[in-house]
């Protein structure tokens, strides 16, 4: 039964991928970050060790994503703090696992709510438009 779960949930996903905007693509890598950190934070606290690397690696992953896809030449300020925020999240997360310790992944998950809830306000006329058609 779970196995047909996690096949349905992939299924979803990459049909909500095919056709999201890249703006709904980061709102969804951003809400699977805080969704891993979350889980990540359960297992460390009932002392499962794999599940805690597993799922916090993943969080890792999804944010060094969107630290690689910013655009730092046009991006400006914005990309450079980002930059900035990302680096951070990524050292809170690595230190967190290393050392099971769940403020850290508290402090990446606040961040990444506030970053999201700033994203999740641009209105839709925006979603689409790139530093070329500015």
């Amino acid at each position: 039964m779970r196995g047909s779960l996690q096949a349905y949930k992939k299924v979803s996903v990459d049909s909500q991928l095919s056709a999201a905007s890249p703006h709904k693509v980061i709102q969804m890598l951003m809400a699977g970050a805080i969704e891993r950190l979350i889980q990540g934070k359960a297992a460390m606290l009932q002392g499962d060790i794999p599940m805690k690397g597993e799922r916090l690696g993943k969080a890792l992953d999804i944010i060094i994503s969107l630290r690689t896809c910013l655009s730092m030449d046009d991006g400006g300020e914005i990309a450079t703090n980002l930059d900035a925020l990302y680096d951070f999240m990524i050292r809170q997360i690595s230190e967190a696992n290393r050392d099971n310790l769940d403020a850290p992944i508290d402090d990446v998950i606040d961040i990444l709510r506030e970053i999201k809830s700033a994203w999740d306000q641009i209105p839709a006329e925006y979603h689409n438009i790139t530093q070329a058609d500015a």
